[in-house]
């Protein structure tokens, strides 16, 4: 009575996790197709404002070259601030370097260094000592069972 009882919340959890993905997967491909679209209807306004552009006299044109030098000089200026970011970024990542994780690392190597330290002398003061009397232990109990020499 008690399996049947563990065993329907389980499934009841696969079904949720699978209608969980169910519901996952569709917004993805919600989402695909809403890029699609819009990304048709960028091409289509370009194509268009093109064809009205290339119809459109010298003033129109240059007006509008005008406005494409000031945006892609807008657009330097964005990528400029973004690459002193990145360098400051950059700068910090190797401070936390040289002076935050390289004295974590001499302290671990410290402390691995200590703990070998204290596994040889645990070795040497206490296991060794056990082991060779256990081997004098069994030595003597072969002894006696080759001779016989029981109680």
């Amino acid at each position: 009575m008690s399996d049947s009882t563990t065993q329907l919340p389980k499934s009841i959890d696969s079904e949720k996790v699978e209608q969980i993905d169910a519901q996952t997967e569709v917004s993805n491909q919600k989402k695909s197709k809403l890029a699609v679209v819009i990304i048709v209807l960028i091409l289509l306004g370009l194509i268009v404002g093109l064809f009205f552009l290339a119809r459109a006299d010298g003033q129109v044109v240059s007006q509008v070259r005008d406005i494409f030098i000031i945006l892609m000089a807008l657009m330097m200026v964005v990528i400029g601030a973004a690459l002193v970011l990145l360098i400051i970024q950059l700068a910090n990542l190797t401070n936390l370097l040289q002076h935050e994780i390289k004295p974590i690392l001499h302290s671990t190597t410290d402390t691995v260094n200590t703990l070998k330290g204290t596994v040889r002398f645990l070795s040497d003061n206490v296991s060794e000592p056990v082991i060779k009397l256990n081997e004098s232990l069994a030595s003597i109990r072969k002894f006696v069972d080759i001779f016989h020499l029981k109680r």
